[in-house]
């Protein structure tokens, strides 16, 4: 292998890690979300005037920005992504 080749695939490699590391972190976020919603909802269901569901409010401020770090994770080459346009761009020319 010479050293563009290697250079190359240490940079794929820094890819993948990178990438491991956000779905890492997303599923150690997720795991929070759930335990500290689930306390919340205790806390609201013991509650004396539990007429009024505000864990909802921190369910969905919470929610948001985990599905946020859900797409980053999981989706890199979304729906505004320059790779995924400049293959459709190349297919097109290519046809």
């Amino acid at each position: 292998m010479n050293t563009m080749e290697t250079n190359q695939a240490n940079e794929k490699d820094n890819q993948l890690w990178h990438t491991a590391k956000k779905r890492a972190g997303f599923k150690w976020s997720l795991t929070m979300y759930i335990l500290v919603n689930a306390f919340l909802v205790g806390v609201w269901a013991f509650s004396e005037d539990s007429s009024y569901f505000w864990p909802i409010w921190c369910m969905l401020g919470w929610g948001l920005g985990l599905m946020i770090q859900y797409f980053k994770a999981y989706h890199k080459t979304g729906f505004f992504s320059i790779d995924k346009e400049y293959e459709k761009l190349k297919k097109e020319h290519n046809s």
